[in-house]
């Protein structure tokens, strides 16, 4: 095991004892996350929702990091839908601050770990100081590749259907007999992207609350009934090794390996 993973995942812990089940060979390529529970958690503490949203940033530091020691490819993280916007207005301008200080403290971290952000979700719709930070951030490390960090705001899985369909229209080069499923592909907010091979939710909520509709088809799920605030290394651990248990076929009789998809 290499230094960087025993360095992390301490041996006598949890953490390592779980390592120990995963196959680093067989690791999802693309995880994906649905980070519910900052209010539920805030509410059992006696705290409002914007303290809840500030304890959740931790949980994207420890989440970032373990994955990129894994070696996952791919990091997607559900943060703001469009349906958010109807939130408390004191909430939802609280969230963009922290988003936008989460970036100024965490940049350097990104450059110095080789990792790419990228922002996927309509753009039109952001406070212009937040997306001048996103995009100053995406353009800083634009030539890493040791994992992409793919944040969803403002997003929505129709939209983004209707936003491809209508990028679609406007290409006079697609005729309707070229179209097909790897050509409306290039078209989504994930393009060049592998599609999730593993969605976590916390909070135990069963749905996918219009996330990458396209994109999980065939995504393993992995619900977890913790917070997001309280997610930490191991539940993800938790859900790397559960995946590798689950035997993904496509629609197929026959299982298929890792990268097939």
């Amino acid at each position: 095991m290499s230094k960087i993973l025993e360095e992390y995942f301490r041996p006598g812990t949890e953490e390592h004892a779980l390592l120990e089940q995963v196959d680093l060979a067989r690791l999802p390529r693309h995880v994906a996350v649905i980070m519910d529970g900052n209010g539920r958690w805030a509410k059992s503490r006696g705290l409002s929702r914007v303290e809840g949203h500030a304890a959740g940033s931790e949980s994207v530091h420890e989440t970032v990091e373990a994955a990129a020691r894994l070696g996952i490819e791919v990091l997607t993280l559900f943060a703001f839908s469009r349906e958010n916007w109807k939130r408390p207005r004191q909430e939802v301008g609280r969230l963009w601050q922290l988003l936008k200080e989460f970036l100024k403290k965490e940049d350097k971290l990104l450059v110095e770990n080789d990792l790419r952000l990228r922002i996927i979700g309509r753009r039109d719709g952001l406070p212009a100081r937040v997306l001048r930070e996103l995009e100053r951030v995406e353009t800083l490390t634009k030539n890493n590749r040791r994992m992409t960090v793919v944040v969803a705001l403002n997003y929505g899985g129709r939209t983004e259907l209707v936003d491809a369909a209508r990028r679609i229209l406007e290409d006079k080069r697609i005729r309707p007999r070229d179209l097909d499923e790897d050509v409306f592909a290039r078209y989504l907010d994930t393009a060049g992207l592998p599609d999730p091979d593993l969605l976590i939710r916390t909070s135990g909520e069963l749905r996918i609350s219009n996330f990458l509709l396209w994109q999980v088809a065939y995504t393993e799920i992995w619900v977890t009934q913790v917070l997001w605030p309280d997610f930490r290394r191991r539940h993800l651990l938790q859900a790397v090794v559960e995946y590798q248990r689950r035997d993904r076929r496509f629609g197929d009789v026959k299982s298929r390996e890792r990268g097939t998809a």
